[in-house]
């Protein structure tokens, strides 16, 4: 696994990549000295080890939520589920559900287990000049590091036993499956496949070479001493056929795998992921297409999937500190063998992968996690005479779900809509004559790896359709990309916003990191993609509407936050220009706040608190720097438990705001606040005034609300990991807990 420490991004993103490998013994590359100290201050205390349990609202409203999922990862290398997955697994473990990971690759490097130069901190010398690597004995190096990893997450002891043995695959290979003793709903799986050898590097015999057809087989890579002890290779079908297998074996209901459209560096058009990263989760996505159809005929259940930012954390903001950043630590550590000196190790192999770098200098990858999709908060509808309507996917298919109104009304079972390939962000607008239109993106596997590629579309309900019915065809938009090849399909999640007049404004990032919206005029018809400029942008964009009907859109670099606008009279979208705001760790919330201005909601990084301001068009400055510096938006700190992605902010008739986010544990946490003008204080004393209540269940996705009928209070929602909805009530007068649609 290359290692590449955080960096700035500048203009142009060109600081991502370091030169520095694992793969040649990567270590060389600087590291950001003040960041770490800053962490250092924010990491007092053990690590986090403890599951999350109800607090606050939540603490005995009702019966305790306990979903039922069964999550499987797959990941291209031994330690990409550690870096990037992380602290996701680790919670996953900590529930007690099952949990399986694949590795696709052996992640066999050079087959020397040491850094190729001496590291201070390292926990092995350099490896000697001329040399020679096994890799078979490096694959089990490394096999026994991640062995330890799991089990020390899920039980304290990374000295747990293992049963090892051999599996048949569908593809016709065989593979290796690792049950933890005492916890038979802990597994591994190793692929055992040769993995590229170089991130970007041209290598036919590789996965991204198997994709693309470049080569017909690819062959494995055994370990020293697994059960496995024939070699076999794969074809393209095969490889499909397996993990194919692997779904239907493990019966997941939620898929965790790497970005499969992570795009190129601005600077030399490399890719900004490790190619094995990507490849194999197109692999994946083939595979779930197939497997979709075996849930739509109830034979598998209903799943969810969720994908992960991979090499591109190394340049962001930092989003974890403290004990989850710890626990996420101590657990690279244990892979690594970080203690070897101290530590005697029962195998020959060794008892982890010594090429790792010490901690600072890998802060950017352990201290992220993103989702690169599944992040929309706009899934919940309210209508006026009371139903609720909760728009998800499931199995890569729109599934609408239905509240009528009425206290003892009962959700219904999820309508699937035809579409299929949907990706995880769905985005709900309400147009001007009372319909709703979802809008999203679909991947496009069908075609093969020539036609690969991620569309934005819609679809909208018929005239008179109320409730969730009467949704027509998926339609699609295109894609402002000129091909697969040109960025890798790196397109975000569309934000979308409806204006006054009924104009409907999609927009998206693109894989040059700035912006691209094509426009539904009030007529009906589309406007082609329109080009919003932007530099080094990142993530999914924001729209919202002030009450005077301005439009903004807001986007988000390493540094700040960009916007751009359109006056209520009409007109193309103008910007980038300058917030004032400073870094935040993932999509920002929008919603108005006041005739000429929004408020928003984002993340703080390192603590992960929830942030708030308000801006207003005539705040804004010029993004090029050319003119007088902007003034900074005043920005309020909420607090909240050191958690991560998204903030679903809705707000309520009594003019307080509810506020829903994911928590350090990965449960979510909600608070009312009261962000009426005049009102918000300093910084400290808002968010030691705020009172955060937490879940107690982990989810999938990102959390959304609306306001609850009557004015009394609100409606929150989320996915279960399980694939099924809870939602709950919550208002003045109590609430009666969180309840499973």
């Amino acid at each position: 696994m290359p290692l590449i420490p955080r960096a700035a991004l500048g203009r142009r993103l060109t600081a991502l990549v370091c030169a520095a490998t694992v793969l040649a013994g990567a270590s060389g590359c600087a590291t950001d000295r003040s960041a770490h100290r800053a962490h250092s201050r924010h990491e007092s205390g053990p690590a986090d080890e403890t599951g999350p349990v109800p607090t606050g609202t939540w603490a005995g409203a009702g019966e305790p939520v306990r979903t039922s999922e069964s999550v499987l990862q797959i990941v291209a290398h031994p330690d990409d589920d550690l870096f990037f997955l992380n602290p996701e697994t680790a919670q996953s473990l900590r529930s007690g559900r099952p949990l399986t990971t694949v590795f696709l690759t052996s992640g066999e490097a050079d087959g020397v287990n040491a850094p190729r130069k001496n590291v201070r901190g390292a926990a092995a010398p350099a490896r000697k000049r001329g040399e020679r690597g096994d890799k078979a004995v490096y694959t089990e190096a490394r096999q026994n590091g991640i062995r330890a990893a799991y089990a020390e997450m899920a039980t304290g002891d990374r000295d747990a036993a293992w049963r090892r043995t051999v599996l048949r695959t569908a593809g016709g290979g065989r593979a290796e499956l690792d049950t933890l003793r005492g916890h038979p709903d802990v597994r591994l799986v190793w692929n055992l496949l040769r993995e590229a050898g170089s991130l970007t590097k041209h290598r036919p015999h590789s996965l991204y070479g198997l994709w693309t057809g470049e080569t017909r087989r690819l062959g494995s890579q055994l370990s020293s001493a697994g059960p496995v002890t024939g070699n076999f290779h794969y074809t393209r079908a095969q490889l499909v056929d397996t993990l194919v297998g692997y779904l239907q074996r493990f019966r997941p209901t939620q898929i965790r795998m790497q970005d499969p459209t992570p795009g190129r560096l601005d600077r030399n058009g490399k890719y900004a992921d490790h190619q094995d990263h990507f490849a194999g989760a197109r692999f994946v996505q083939e595979a779930l297409v197939r497997h979709a159809d075996d849930a739509a005929r109830g034979r598998a259940p209903h799943f969810t999937v969720s994908t992960y930012l991979g090499y591109f954390n190394g340049g962001l903001p930092h989003v974890l500190g403290g004990r989850t950043a710890r626990g996420k630590l101590r657990t690279l550590e244990t892979y690594a063998w970080a203690d070897r000196a101290e530590r005697a190790c029962r195998y020959a192999a060794g008892c982890g992968d010594l090429k790792m770098v010490p901690s600072t200098q890998h802060l950017g990858w352990s201290h992220g996690i993103r989702h690169t999709d599944g992040e929309s908060t706009a899934w919940l509808r309210a209508a006026k005479d009371g139903s609720l309507t909760a728009y998800s996917v499931l199995d890569g298919r729109i599934a609408v779900r239905h509240r009528p109104a009425g206290t003892g009304a009962r959700w219904d079972a999820p309508t699937l809509l035809p579409a299929t390939g949907i990706d995880p962000s769905l985005t709900s607008v309400d147009l001007p004559d009372g319909r709703t239109a979802l809008f999203g993106t679909r991947t496009v596997t069908e075609d093969g790896p020539g036609g690969y590629r991620k569309e934005v579309g819609w679809t909208v309900q018929a005239a008179g359709a109320s409730g969730g019915s009467g949704f027509g065809p998926w339609q699609s938009l295109g894609t402002p990309e000129p091909g697969d090849l040109a960025g890798l399909s790196d397109i975000s999640a569309p934000a979308v916003a409806v204006t006054p007049d009924g104009t409907v404004t999609a927009v998206v990032r693109t894989s040059r990191h700035q912006l691209s919206a094509r426009t539904r005029q009030p007529d009906g018809t589309w406007t082609p993609w329109q080009a919003l400029g932007g530099t080094g942008l990142h993530g999914a964009p924001s729209a919202g509407v002030d009450e005077g009907g301005r439009l903004y859109v807001f986007a988000t670099t390493a540094k700040t936050v960009l916007a751009w606008t359109r006056p209520s009279s009409g007109g193309a979208l103008s910007g980038p220009r300058a917030t004032g705001l400073p870094a935040v760790t993932g999509r920002v919330a929008v919603h108005p706040d006041g005739h000429a201005a929004v408020r928003l909601h984002m993340r703080a990084p390192v603590t992960g608190h929830v942030r708030t301001a308000r801006i207003g068009a005539a705040a804004l400055g010029d993004a090029s720097g050319s003119s007088a510096p902007v003034r900074p938006a005043r920005v309020t700190d909420l607090g909240g438990a050191a958690g991560y992605g998204p903030v679903s902010a809705t707000p309520l008739p009594d003019g307080r705001t509810l506020l829903a986010a994911r928590a350090g544990n990965g449960d979510l946490q909600t608070a009312v606040v009261d962000e009426r003008r005049g009102r918000t204080g300093r910084v400290q004393p808002a968010a030691a005034r705020v009172r955060w209540s937490r879940t107690g269940f982990l989810f999938a996705g990102a959390p959304a609300s609306v306001p609850a009928p009557g004015g009394r209070g609100g409606d929150v929602a989320v996915l279960g990991l399980d694939g099924r909805l809870y939602w709950a009530r919550t208002g003045t007068q109590g609430t009666a807990g969180w309840r499973a649609a």
